[in-house]
């Protein structure tokens, strides 16, 4: 019974006061009580300790994402600037992350934005974007 009902055989034990006032904890050892609380804390402790370095692994990726991105959009508006739309797709394909999207406007100065999935999509609803200006060689077609 642990000490803490009047079972049968057992006697019934009156709290004292502590010196100086408060309350006393009752004696609790041997109840079985807490028994597996350090396991369950444990196992929490753990899970969240992985959640949290898994969104810092997603972060850090999603940076990288986005350099990547941006190195491919200055890239493609150099090249489009030149004229030479069909290699600022295919340095956009080599650059950028998977699945990323180029758009091109403009004529006296080229704007290349490219859209990217963070991730490879893994993080719906999140899109990364980058864009930059150059302006038209004279001589480009």
């Amino acid at each position: 019974m642990c000490g803490h009902g009047a079972g049968r055989g057992s006697r019934l034990e009156v709290a004292r006061l502590p010196e100086g006032g408060g309350f006393a904890r009752p004696d609790r050892r041997g109840c079985g009580g807490d028994r597996g609380s350090v396991t369950v804390e444990a196992a929490i402790g753990l899970s969240t300790l992985v959640v949290v370095m898994a969104l810092c692994v997603a972060g850090l990726a999603a940076m990288v994402a986005q350099v990547r991105t941006t190195d491919a959009a200055g890239e493609a508006a150099r090249l489009a600037a030149r004229g030479d739309e069909a290699a600022a797709r295919a340095v956009v394909e080599r650059l950028a992350p998977s699945g990323s999207e180029l758009q091109l406007t403009g004529s006296a100065l080229v704007t290349a934005r490219v859209v990217a999935p963070p991730l490879g999509g893994l993080l719906p609803g999140i899109r990364l974007g980058a864009t930059a200006v150059a302006m038209r060689e004279p001589d480009a077609p």
